[in-house]
């Protein structure tokens, strides 16, 4: 019924769903119905089920803050949360069971610990208890065997460039936010973290350009690019710092 209301019928309100999935990211899932009951063309892939769960998430919790709720009474009928993960004590608050004939049991879950939230989904579970205990067993790792670190603060002066032409020489750079990366705690102390930059960079500069990338590499871990910023403005200099500039080419290289 609220297909039909929204769209018209069930088939264009499919469409529009399958439309809007390809909107958010979601490159492998296609729905051909409202209810989620098996068909050829209806599909989830555990990647998109947890972009997925990130959006709603971020982007409503004004509704999320109900997948914590345990149980509610309507019409004298208690009503259970099935999540297995809220009965356990282990931070989790959200979000969705599973379970079809061809897909097996399945859970989309989160939780969060000391500010750091963590997304799991699995499916194709034999019961509900295996559903359960590989859930546990598999958020549990995740929080025990990774962590966040937290690189710079945004607006923290990381190195400072080299300037082209302008009033002064060099110019602060920094990350409009703050930086953090999540990786296997081994990973750890193998982990590099590069300053890339096309230096000298050319005045004049405002601050917020973008003037660079930090490269960050660990052992196991997939790496990271994130643009650095200029931290202040440049101005171009005048006409006898550009000269003396130039000179200073002409005589030591580039070598600012």
């Amino acid at each position: 019924m609220l297909a039909e209301g929204l769209a018209g019928s069930e088939q264009s309100f499919a469409e529009q769903a399958s439309k809007r999935a390809k909107e958010l990211g979601l490159k492998n899932s296609n729905f051909a119905n409202a209810t989620g009951w098996p068909d050829p063309n209806h599909y989830m892939t555990a990647r998109d089920l947890a972009i997925l769960a990130e959006r709603l998430i971020k982007d409503f919790p004004e509704f999320y803050k109900y997948d914590s709720i345990r149980e509610f009474k309507y019409h004298g009928i208690t009503q259970g949360n099935r999540n297995p993960l809220l009965y356990r004590n282990m931070n989790v608050d959200g979000l969705k069971t599973g379970h079809t004939e061809a897909g097996g049991y399945g859970l989309t879950a989160s939780g969060e610990r000391e500010g750091r939230r963590l997304l799991l989904v699995v499916n194709g579970l034999p019961s509900m208890q295996a559903r359960a205990d590989e859930s546990a067993r598999l958020i549990e790792w995740g929080f025990r065997e990774f962590a966040s670190y937290t690189l710079y603060r945004g607006g923290e002066t990381i190195e400072q460039v080299p300037v082209w032409l302008g009033e002064q020489d060099m110019v602060p750079v920094t990350v409009p936010q703050n930086l953090s990366v999540t990786m296997a705690r081994s990973d750890r102390p193998g982990m590099k973290v590069s300053l890339v930059s096309n230096a000298p960079v050319a005045a004049p500069i405002r601050k917020g350009d973008t003037v660079g990338k930090l490269v960050i590499s660990a052992p196991g871990f997939p790496g990271k690019e994130v643009p650095v910023v200029a931290a202040q403005d440049v101005p171009k200099a005048g006409m006898f710092g550009r000269a003396f500039a130039a000179a200073k080419y002409l005589v030591f290289g580039n070598s600012l």
